[in-house]
């Protein structure tokens, strides 16, 4: 089981984003490849404090991580989890300022223990449509991306200017003293590489354009406006450099007859006061096919059925919401004479008198059980 991102960083639930910011500062100093050489386990830490931190520092994706908890990120990569060493380098070096030299990257990546600077390819985004069946149950789609990728026979060189750091040193005297700033490399953009070799299908970088199909494994739970995240199959970067991601956008075909709420779903169910009546059974949709139904004779219009378990499966893994049938009878507006002579002698019967017994609940009863 996964550990808790708060508890990973030390901080309450209710923590700020600068304290959220400074917890994760000190954990992430406490366990830099640079302090801890050859250390697995400090690394794994450094990987999970990222991770934790990514999640925590985005207000978006730190309400849904309140809300669902680890299976919010479950499924193609995770919506924020599964952080690698260059996802890390490449997006906080902010964060440790001068802790490390200064320079505004990571030992072996960024620059601090002079190793080479490792740019991340661009993301791609895709919007994947999905059916109410395909969300209940959780689906493998296979998807065709148009990604850019390293032309074959492609060469890259150390880049002069920086000598493949991807980043220039500059020492200016101040009154203060000397200070030294470092910027990205205006020749190789921070690669630390120059294209040497280019085929002749390969644009300025040397990358090209292929088709790719793509396996995406979707959580079954997941709403409308959800992003999983697929690692490494966003754009390729130049020479020694890592591939973006390929960004997921969820969205949601509305059914023919079953209404989403949360993790619940709604049926409209109308009988005729003859059903009502005299008891009936029907067939209704549920998702995965029909179920059948009995309704006792005498069934009141508003009586709300609850079918445990037959709704949408919990993002959390915490079991199924429920099919709620929302039983309705049918008034016809028009009668012939006979129908007509049956209901003028049913006016004044007693057995028609309306006689609520406390098991009819009013309307407000059953909306607050709809919520419980």
């Amino acid at each position: 089981m996964k550990e808790d991102y708060y508890a990973l960083l030390g901080v309450g639930k209710d923590a700020s984003a600068a304290e959220i910011k400074k917890a994760y500062r000190k954990k992430a100093i406490q366990y830099h490849p640079d302090k801890n050489p050859g250390d697995a386990k400090a690394e794994e830490m450094f990987k999970k404090s990222a991770e934790a931190y990514e999640v925590l520092s985005d207000p978006d994706k730190r309400a849904r991580y309140d809300q669902f908890g680890h299976a919010a990120f479950e499924g193609g990569g995770g919506f924020g989890g599964g952080m690698n060493m260059d996802d890390i380098f490449s997006q906080f070096g902010d964060i440790f300022g001068s802790a490390f030299g200064g320079s505004g990257g990571f030992g072996g990546f960024g620059g601090f223990g002079g190793g080479q600077r490792r740019t991340k390819g661009s993301n791609l985004r895709i919007r994947v449509k999905l059916n109410l069946e395909e969300i209940a149950n959780g689906v493998e789609k296979k998807v065709k991306v148009r990604r850019k990728v390293q032309a074959d026979g492609v060469t890259y060189k150390t880049c002069d200017t920086c000598g493949g750091r991807g980043q220039v040193t500059k020492v200016t005297n101040t009154i203060l003293g000397r200070m030294q700033t470092a910027a990205t490399c205006s020749s190789c953009g921070g690669s630390g590489q120059l294209l040497d070799k280019k085929p002749s299908d390969a644009d300025a970088q040397g990358l090209k354009v292929k088709e790719e199909t793509v396996s995406i494994k979707i959580p079954a739970g997941v709403e409308e406006g959800m992003q999983l995240k697929v690692s490494g199959k966003g754009n390729d970067a130049p020479g020694n450099g890592v591939p973006g991601d390929l960004l997921v956008a969820i969205e949601t075909e509305d059914h023919k007859t079953l209404k989403r709420e949360g993790d619940n779903l709604h049926y409209d169910l109308y009988i005729s006061i003859s059903e009502a009546v005299l008891g009936t059974s029907k067939e209704i949709d549920a998702v995965g096919g029909k179920v059948r139904i009995k309704l006792e004779p005498g069934i009141q219009s508003g009586k709300i059925l609850r079918l445990r378990g037959k709704g949408i499966s919990s993002l959390n893994g915490y079991g199924s919401g429920d099919l709620l049938v929302h039983v309705n009878v049918w008034t016809p507006k028009e009668l012939n004479k006979e129908q007509r002579e049956f209901f003028e002698r049913m006016r004044n019967s007693e057995n028609f008198e309306p006689k609520p017994e406390k098991s009819d609940k009013s309307f407000f009863e059953k909306v607050k059980d709809m919520f419980s």
